[in-house]
C-alpha cells in the first residue's frame, strides 16, 4: 500500500451533488440517501410559491439542463472534524456548469480544490468559467486549488471509427496561466495523493491490466490511444467501502476498479462516473465489463451509476446484471452516504475472480 492511501481516513459522511452529465432523470425510483433534483428545488430551495393555488412553482426556467460532460459536487467529513469541498470535473463548457452550480445553490466559496480527471473538454470546458464565477461572487474568498495532470496537451479531437480522420477539434484546454490569473494555485501530479484533509485520493497513472479494454482509437493527432493523463478518485466511506467517481473510464471500468481493490483492499460501495461503452465500436466490451461488475468481483459493488459517456446499451445491461444496483443517477441528483463504525469490522477485502 503506498503512503497516499495508507493515508486515506475513512469519512463518516459523503455527499455528492451531480452538477453536469448527459442526463436528466426524475421519474425512476431512487435508493435510500438519493434525493432527485424536483424534490429538492421544491422542498428545500425555497421556491415561488403560487398565490392561487398555495403550491411551490416547479420553476423550469432556473432548474439544472444537461450536457456532454461530468461535474460532481463532493463533501467529506470525517467525525469530529472540519468538512472538506471539492469538485471533480467542470462540464464541457462556460454555461452548464455555472446555471446548475446557480440552480442547485451550490456555496461555491466553500470549495477548496477541483480535481481534473483528464484532459478533455467535456470535463475541462467549465474550468475557466467557474473559477471567474467563484471569484466575482466572492472576490475575497480563499484560494481554490486546481489539481491537475502536468501533461497537457496540445489539441484532442473526435475520430470515429476506425480512427484514422480525425474529424473535429475539441476546445483549448485551460493553461495553467490562465487559471493562475483567476486567483487559482496550480498543483500538478503523476503520482497518487491524498487531498480534502485526507478524505479524497487521486489515484496516479491507472494500470492498463484487462484483455479487453484496449484504449480508444483516434482522438488526436498523434497516437495516444490510453489518455494516460487520466485519474479516478475515491473515498472510503466508514461500514460501506469505496466510493470511486471515474468520469470517463478511458482506462476502462475494469482497470480502475481492479486497481482501487489492489490499493485498498476494501470493498466497492459505489461505482460513479462514465463507463465509456457508447457506441457499437465498444459492443464488445460490455458483457466482460457486467461479468466483472456482477460476478468475478467478490462482492460486487453495492451501486453502479452509469452516467456521461456509459452508453444506453451498457445501462440496459447494467440494470439486467445488477438490478436496483443499477441507478440511473443523472444532473440535478444528490447522495447522501452515511458511515456506520459497527458494520465496519464486518466487511471484508473483496476478490476477484
Amino acid at each position: 500500500m503506498s503512503s497516499a492511501s495508507s493515508s486515506l481516513l475513512r469519512v463518516d459522511n459523503l455527499r455528492i451533488t451531480f452538477l453536469v452529465d448527459n442526463s436528466i432523470e426524475w421519474f425512476t425510483k431512487l435508493p435510500p440517501g438519493f434525493s432527485s433534483e424536483l424534490s429538492q428545488h421544491l422542498t428545500k430551495h425555497s421556491p415561488p410559491i403560487d398565490d392561487v393555488t398555495g403550491v411551490p412553482f416547479v420553476d423550469l426556467e432556473n432548474y439544472c439542463c444537461g450536457a456532454h460532460g461530468f461535474s460532481a459536487l463532493i463533501e467529506t467529513q470525517v467525525e469530529g472534524s472540519e468538512p472538506h469541498t471539492i469538485l471533480f470535473d467542470t462540464g464541457p463548457d462556460s454555461k452548464s456548469i455555472i446555471r446548475n452550480v446557480e440552480s442547485m445553490q451550490v456555496k461555491v466559496d466553500i470549495i477548496e480544490r477541483i480535481i481534473l480527471s483528464h484532459w478533455h473538454g467535456d470535463h475541462s470546458g467549465g474550468l475557466l468559467s467557474f473559477l471567474r464565477y467563484r471569484k466575482n461572487k466572492s472576490p475575497d474568498v480563499r484560494t481554490i486549488s486546481v489539481d491537475l495532470h502536468p501533461n497537457r496537451p496540445i489539441a484532442r479531437g473526435i475520430a470515429p471509427p476506425p480512427g484514422d480522420k480525425v474529424i473535429g477539434r475539441l476546445p483549448e484546454e485551460p493553461t495553467f496561466d490562465e487559471i493562475k490569473e483567476l486567483g487559482a494555485t496550480v498543483e500538478l501530479h503523476t503520482e497518487p495523493h491524498v487531498v480534502a484533509g485526507s478524505t479524497v485520493y487521486v489515484s496516479g497513472e491507472i494500470p492498463r491490466v484487462t484483455e479487453f479494454e484496449h484504449g480508444l482509437l483516434g482522438g488526436a493527432w498523434t497516437s495516444e490511444p490510453h489518455i494516460m493523463d487520466e485519474r479516478y478518485a475515491a473515498i472510503d466511506v466508514l461500514g460501506k467501502g469505496l466510493v470511486i467517481f471515474s468520469a470517463c473510464s478511458h482506462a476502462g471500468i475494469v482497470n480502475v476498479i481492479t486497481d482501487a481493490v489492489k490499493t485498498f483492499q476494501r470493498p466497492i460501495h459505489m461505482v460513479i462516473g462514465g463507463l465509456h461503452l457508447g457506441g457499437p465500436e465498444l459492443a464488445s466490451r460490455i458483457p466482460p465489463t457486467i461479468d466483472f461488475l456482477s460476478n468475478r468481483l467478490r462482492p460486487s459493488p453495492t451501486y453502479v451509476l452509469p452516467m456521461h459517456c456509459s452508453g444506453f446499451a451498457a445501462k440496459v445491461a447494467l440494470e439486467a446484471a445488477l438490478g436496483e444496483g443499477c441507478v440511473p443517477a443523472g444532473v440535478g441528483i444528490s447522495v447522501h452516504v452515511k458511515g456506520d463504525a459497527k458494520t465496519d469490522t464486518k466487511l471484508f477485502a473483496p476478490v476477484i475472480a
